[in-house]
């Protein structure tokens, strides 16, 4: 055993962990702008713009996160459209997660009754005073655990950008691994690093979803 070699190899690990969390912040914002667009392009007028969303949300649904990656990153190139590693990840992850955070976000907008738009009409509220001071604050306390659940998978899902050569924290574990011959020592540090950092964006959504929904069990 030698549970020197991850601690001997941390500032590479450590810049590996740097570009995960980078990446999935970057994808988590594109995803929830993407789940957005969803939701208003479902609820336009335009039926062959409603019907191209729902042909893009079943593909995404019956086609592994892997296979997206491949076809972004080496079928695009095909036809013109050339990415680096970085960009190709952030795409793929945007891709994949956005149609699952528009279904969270649109149970979260759909659960807002029509009588708390009635009232706020009544007090005198324009439609945006009503969207920012009443349907948005509850709707994303009522998101937000699901949305957690979904950023919890993506970071998880950011160690499938290793095989193309994006160096996030898998990827640089791996050249660890292969100069230490620690297998075992490298990836349980990997491991318990993985589980601190999700555990804590866990504790943080559900600090945030009880400051969101006090009101709820107040009334």
């Amino acid at each position: 055993m030698d549970w020197l070699a991850p601690f001997q190899n941390m500032p590479a690990l450590l810049g590996g962990l740097v570009t995960t969390i980078w990446i999935t912040i970057a994808a988590t914002i594109c995803s929830l702008c993407g789940a957005m667009l969803i939701i208003l392009a479902d609820q336009a007028r335009l039926r062959w713009l409603r019907q191209l969303v729902r042909v893009y949300i079943e593909a995404i649904l019956g086609i592994p996160i892997l296979v997206l990656l491949y076809i972004v990153y080496f079928v695009l190139p095909d036809l013109g459209v050339k990415l680096g590693e970085i960009p190709s990840g952030v795409l793929t992850l945007t891709l994949y997660y956005s149609p699952y955070m528009a279904e969270v976000l649109r149970g979260a907008l759909g659960s807002i009754t029509t009588g708390q738009r009635d009232a706020g009409r009544m007090i005198g509220l324009s439609d945006f005073d009503i969207l920012r001071r009443i349907t948005v604050p509850q709707s994303i306390g009522i998101a937000l655990p699901g949305l957690t659940g979904l950023m919890i998978g993506l970071a998880k899902d950011t160690a499938i950008l290793s095989v193309i050569s994006v160096q996030e924290f898998t990827y640089e574990t791996k050249l660890v691994v292969s100069r230490t011959y620690a297998p075992f020592e490298v990836w349980t540090v990997v491991a318990a690093t993985y589980w601190v950092l999700l555990t804590c964006l866990e504790q943080l959504t559900r600090l945030g979803e009880y400051r969101l929904n006090r009101f709820r069990e107040m009334r």
